[in-house]
């Protein structure tokens, strides 16, 4: 059982590029997308297994077909289109990290213009149905495999500090980096579930609490390597174990 915590827990090849007027072409990392087949699954985690009752009850969910980054985006991604690195520990293939949802949002808004793309956060039911390996799940005790160090960064094993993305092994679906190394934020506001089928959620309208952050981190016991786990924080919020994936 993970130990008890309140409710705000901290909480190449080239796909395009832009000429601005007076500067060197902006080049664009490439970002590796994994295609994510829709399906229903039982989302959250029963009394016995959960920490918080914010994250129960299990309740089915139903996709639609959606894409997921490959990877959490990196810092030379992050710079490469906003000209900054505000990462607190350096590397252009680490995860960026000192960010906020808002932060991210601005991010985005330029990526797709500068790509074409349509690129978001993912849902909170997204995340934690491509955390569970999506169609291709094997039931595993943590996210991708029942051995929590050979997929993910934490503690135990993280000398503290972020990792290289894609260095653990990946999950079922080919996504590394989900039961660990930074958190991630996802689209969602905080709210409780609801025991009720439901497809395609989308999660609270708006929530004083905040928003929702999934999997674990490097500075997390490996007990949160665990796809149900829930965490929130105010969208400004920044540190060094958050970051995020993309969706499409």
């Amino acid at each position: 059982m993970r130990s008890k915590t309140p409710i705000l827990i901290i909480f190449l090849t080239l796909i395009g590029s832009v000429t601005v007027t007076g500067k060197e072409p902006v080049v664009i990392p490439e970002i590796e997308m994994v295609d994510i087949s829709g399906g229903t699954f039982i989302m959250g985690l029963d009394e016995n297994e959960a920490e918080h009752s914010y994250e129960t009850p299990k309740h089915q969910v139903t996709l639609s077909d959606f894409r997921i980054g490959k990877y959490e985006v990196t810092q030379d991604l992050w710079e490469a289109v906003m000209g900054e690195n505000p990462s607190i520990s350096k590397g252009e293939n680490l995860p960026v990290e000192n960010i906020s949802w808002y932060d991210i949002q601005v991010f985005i808004k330029k990526l797709n213009k500068q790509t074409s793309k349509k690129y978001r956060l993912p849902t909170e039911a997204e995340w934690e149905y491509a955390a569970r390996g999506g169609n291709k799940s094997k039931g595993y005790t943590y996210i991708g495999g029942d051995d929590s160090d050979s997929i993910a960064w934490s503690f135990n094993n993280s000398n503290k500090k972020s990792h290289t993305v894609g260095t653990k092994h990946p999950n079922e679906l080919s996504i590394y980096d989900m039961g660990g190394n930074v958190q991630e934020w996802v689209q969602d506001w905080y709210g409780h579930y609801s025991e009720k089928p439901q497809k395609n959620p989308e999660g609270a309208k708006k929530s004083e609490i905040g928003k929702i952050l999934r999997g674990g981190c490097f500075c997390n016991l490996p007990e949160y390597n665990n796809p149900g786990c829930r965490f929130v924080s105010n969208p400004n919020f920044r540190c060094s174990s958050i970051g995020f994936r993309l969706a499409e």
